[in-house]
């Protein structure tokens, strides 16, 4: 779909020993990240190991794909995809 809307949902094990390698690959996509969200559990003095980030991807779906490759590509990462027509209903296309 050519204005399809892109949800990444990328889950993290082990968050504090891959952040900055998933930074990494995230920044190399910046300029395609409308929207970014991390969710974490955290108590006092305690965070979790665990992270979900949420991204709105507005760079297409064949680079989604190529985002989802690399983020894949670290152990310890997971990435689910969501993908909505372009049709917003009111006839202007978007």
């Amino acid at each position: 779909m050519k204005n399809a809307r892109v949800i990444l949902g990328v889950h993290v094990n082990s968050f504090a020993s891959k952040s900055g390698e998933v930074q990494k690959t995230l920044t190399e996509y910046g300029c395609d990240i409308r929207t970014r969200l991390g969710l974490h559990d955290v108590a006092e003095g305690v965070c979790s190991p665990y992270a979900t980030i949420l991204i709105e991807f507005i760079g297409g779906e064949a680079k989604a794909e190529e985002l989802t490759k690399k983020l894949t590509a670290i152990d310890g990462v997971e990435v689910k995809k969501m993908v909505f027509g372009s049709e917003c209903g009111c006839g202007c296309g978007k």
